[in-house]
C-alpha cells in the first residue's frame, strides 16, 4: 500500500528536501517539516507559493498526480490584484496564450477570501488605492508558475497563491508547515 503525505507547504519553502543555494548558503525545504524516509513531492509548488503539497512513496502514483497527461484537476485560492470583470474571467475559463502556447480552460470564479486565512510572512503588499479580489481556480495541467502567468495576462497579476486540492485530496484545516497521511485512496 502506497503512503500518502498531505502537507501545507508554507510561504517561502521550496518543495525539495535538500537545498544549496546558488550563494552556498540552505534555503528552508521540506526536510524542515517531514522526517519520513522514501517519501517525494508528487509535483511542485513554487517557494512563493503555499498549500497542498502531496508526497509519495509511489513511482507509479506520483506520475499519475504530477504529469499533464493525465488531467489531474489542482485548485487554487488566488489573491489578485485588481478588480476582476467578466471579460478577463471568460479569457481564463477558456484558455489564454502564454509564451510556451495556450493553456487549456480552466474553471474559474470569484470568491470571498479562504477560511481560515492564516498570516503570511512576509504579508502580501496592500495599496489603499488598488483593490484586490480572490479567485478559485482549477487547472488540469502544470506549467511553471501557471496560475500566476495566467492571470498576469489577463491584467491581475497574483498576490498570493495558495493550493487548496489535488484531485480528491483537499488542505481542509491542515496549517502551514503541518502534515499528515491521507487515510482515503485520493485519485
Amino acid at each position: 500500500m502506497a503512503r500518502v503525505i498531505l502537507f501545507h507547504k508554507p510561504y517561502g519553502v521550496l518543495s525539495q528536501f535538500t537545498d544549496k543555494g546558488a550563494d552556498g548558503s540552505a534555503r528552508p525545504t521540506l526536510s524542515a517539516y517531514i522526517d519520513v524516509p522514501g517519501v517525494y513531492p508528487a509535483g511542485r509548488l513554487d517557494k512563493d507559493s503555499e498549500g497542498l503539497l502531496v508526497l509519495t512513496d509511489d513511482g507509479k502514483l506520483q506520475a499519475r498526480i504530477a504529469h499533464p497527461k493525465h488531467k489531474m484537476a489542482k485548485t487554487y485560492c488566488v489573491q489578485v490584484e485588481g478588480r476582476p470583470n467578466a471579460f478577463a474571467l471568460d479569457r481564463l475559463r477558456r484558455g489564454v496564450t502564454l509564451k510556451d502556447g495556450q493553456t487549456k480552460p480552466a474553471e474559474v470564479a470569484e470568491i470571498d477570501p479562504p477560511e481560515p486565512l492564516w498570516p503570511r510572512d512576509p504579508p502580501v503588499r496592500f495599496r489603499k488605492s488598488v483593490p484586490d479580489a480572490w479567485l478559485r481556480i482549477t487547472i488540469r495541467e502544470g506549467r511553471n508558475r501557471q496560475v500566476r502567468r495566467m492571470t498576469a495576462h489577463v491584467g491581475l497579476p497574483c498576490l498570493r497563491l495558495i493550493r487548496v486540492q489535488v484531485g480528491s485530496w483537499a488542505l481542509n484545516n491542515l496549517t502551514p508547515g503541518a502534515w499528515r497521511f491521507a487515510t482515503d485512496g485520493g485519485p
